[in-house]
């Protein structure tokens, strides 16, 4: 008597749990497209650094506010400083970028 009784409820669980994954596969596929993760730039560093290529290493545009590149320097730096395991060069880099986008957007008051 017991059998058909674990029968049943055994495929009603396995009813139920069909049920729920269609609705989560659906809720899946229905979700807004997220963004893709951004390219990095390809290539190597030019020798002598233009403001096109700073605005490049660090993200931002080359009228982006002082603030704005203060910021992304910052993140950049956090990620990539060589006490937390970086690169010396690439913290070099990020560092004349700034300089260089500073200088821009300073008219020269370095």
């Amino acid at each position: 008597m017991a059998t058909p009784l674990i029968a049943g409820l055994a495929v009603a669980a396995t009813a139920y749990a069909g049920r729920y994954s269609l609705r989560a596969w659906q809720a899946f596929k229905a979700r807004p497209a997220t963004v893709k993760s951004r390219r990095f730039y390809e290539g190597g560093f030019q020798p002598v650094m233009t403001r096109r290529e700073a605005a490049l290493i660090l993200g931002v545009r080359e009228s982006t506010p002082t603030e704005k590149i203060k910021e992304a320097h910052r993140r950049l730096m956090v990620a990539n400083h060589p006490d937390a395991g970086g690169s010396h060069y690439l913290a070099s880099k990020i560092n004349e970028a700034k300089d260089m986008m500073l200088r821009r957007t300073n008219n020269g008051s370095f």
